[in-house]
């Protein structure tokens, strides 16, 4: 028997058993995916005796010299990188009074203390190396005695083959997977490196950058969220499906109350969230002040089959304008009415074909225009139609008027034109939005109606 030192000059004092057999099972399945072996087997013998085992080329000696695997640095899929792993569990094992056996066709190993070579008073921790009992094994058995069942499981918890998991969406960056039952998990390349107690998914990140390659040390654990963050952002702005995209939306909903997960404190990620669904579903995306300002508005989007996500103020900003990810227009509220008066459909009435009635409020446009200082300017002209519909849209409460911005035209319906209020108001409240260039929607138009209902009533009180 020979006798190897393994010069382990710092030993991971923190480490217990399942931080130990962690690496063990990572270096079993890197040697599967280097070598596109069977995958490893993990059981007990009837002796107590763990095994884990993998159908590779078999561990030699040499292979505990490393301080860096040239191999294993130059593979994107595996886990390790440094070939110490190794050598940091046998010295955890031999710490705790772990039995420990590696063989493969090299040679069998096992855990010694011994003095070093030529210094007989200093003793260390070596890899005692016997021939190999097994010389026609393939791959290698690491056997270990006097670990528990429930290390062995809190290890195989550690990496994702060993969960139920599957994943909701794969990048090229790495996969989403859903949340695990007490927190999100961070894994790279299938090995867990850090908890998120307020993620909503896990994710597994298979395309390293420099930070998450720095922040990769020895110990392989509690990564901090700035290692991969940019990693997780970038798997969630290349993700495309629904599946990711509803619970995005979801939890967007929550974020007005404090509610919503971590992810969702990315604005680019929330943007993406409704890119993405806006391509699969008929959404409107609407504010808080959106869903109290325009209530029917709302509801007859739901009465059309529209699902009404409610996102935050300034994501509601930020998406006006923008398309999706098939490039069509994102439907928030200014696109929906927008979409709703370009689907409008008309039987224009002329003011000849009035009945007296009608042409005599009919012919107070100028006065009721000059209540506001007159027609506007980019008013072209002022049209009557029989009906008020459109053939994209149904709400709830009747349309009587409508802003043509792209023509130049106030349309009023005519059963408008029945009473002199009913007119006026409806012409004044659609010569503002051409005057000020206001959607239904705005806050400014409201102004502007409240000021102009207090100066008719200021007028009315002095002449009187």
């Amino acid at each position: 028997m020979k006798h190897f030192d393994l010069n382990i000059d710092k030993i991971l004092e923190n480490w217990e058993l399942p931080h130990a057999i962690r690496e063990l099972i990572a270096n079993a399945l890197d040697e599967a995916t280097l070598t596109s072996s069977a995958a490893p087997e993990i059981v007990k013998d009837n002796a107590g005796w763990w095994r884990i085992r993998d159908f590779g080329r078999g561990l030699r000696y040499q292979d505990l010299i490393q301080s860096e695997n040239p191999e294993k640095l130059g593979n994107p899929h595996v886990i390790g990188k440094f070939g110490i792993g190794l050598k940091d569990a046998l010295a955890t094992f031999e710490r705790k009074r772990i039995q420990v056996l590696i063989r493969s066709r090299h040679g069998d190993i096992s855990l010694s203390r011994v003095s070093k070579h030529s210094f007989e008073d200093i003793v260390t921790l070596h890899a005692s190396v016997a021939p190999a009992t097994s010389p026609d094994m393939q791959g290698t058995e690491c056997n270990l005695h006097g670990v528990s069942d429930a290390d062995i499981e809190s290890a195989k918890r550690l990496f994702l083959c060993f969960t139920p998991a599957q994943p909701i969406e794969r990048t090229n960056y790495g996969a989403v997977y859903e949340r695990m039952p007490n927190a999100g998990c961070i894994y790279i390349n299938g090995m867990k490196v850090a908890e998120e107690p307020n993620f909503l998914f896990s994710y597994n990140i298979t395309l390293l950058n420099a930070a998450i390659k720095r922040a990769l040390n020895r110990e392989r654990q509690n990564l901090g969220r700035s290692a991969y963050s940019d990693r997780v952002r970038a798997i969630l702005l290349a993700c495309k499906t629904e599946s990711v995209a509803q619970v995005l939306a979801n939890d967007l909903q929550s974020h007005s109350h404090g509610d919503a997960h971590d992810e969702l404190s990315w604005l680019d990620v929330q943007e993406h969230a409704v890119r993405i669904l806006n391509s699969l579903k008929k959404v409107l995306f609407v504010s808080a002040t959106d869903l109290v300002s325009r209530p029917d508005l709302i509801d007859g989007a739901r009465s059309t089959g529209f699902q009404v996500v409610a996102v935050p103020e300034n994501l509601a900003l930020k998406i006006q304008g923008i398309t999706d990810i098939t490039g069509n227009p994102v439907t928030e509220l200014h696109e929906f009415v927008k979409q709703r008066n370009e689907g409008f459909h008309f039987e224009w009435v002329a003011p000849d074909d009035l009945t007296p009635s009608e042409r005599a409020v009919w012919d107070h446009c100028s006065v009721i225009l000059g209540l506001i200082g007159g027609r506007p300017e980019v008013v072209k002209d002022i049209r009557i139609s029989e009906t008020m519909c459109s053939s994209l849209y149904q709400i709830l409460r009747e349309t009587v008027g409508l802003w043509d911005g792209n023509e130049g035209w106030i349309i009023i319906k005519r059963s408008q034109l029945r009473t002199l209020s009913d007119f006026a108001g409806t012409l004044l409240h659609e010569a503002l939005h051409a005057k000020y260039d206001l959607l239904d929607v705005s806050k400014d138009l409201e102004s502007y109606l409240t000021k102009l209902a207090g100066d008719l009533a200021a007028r009315v009180i002095a002449q009187n």
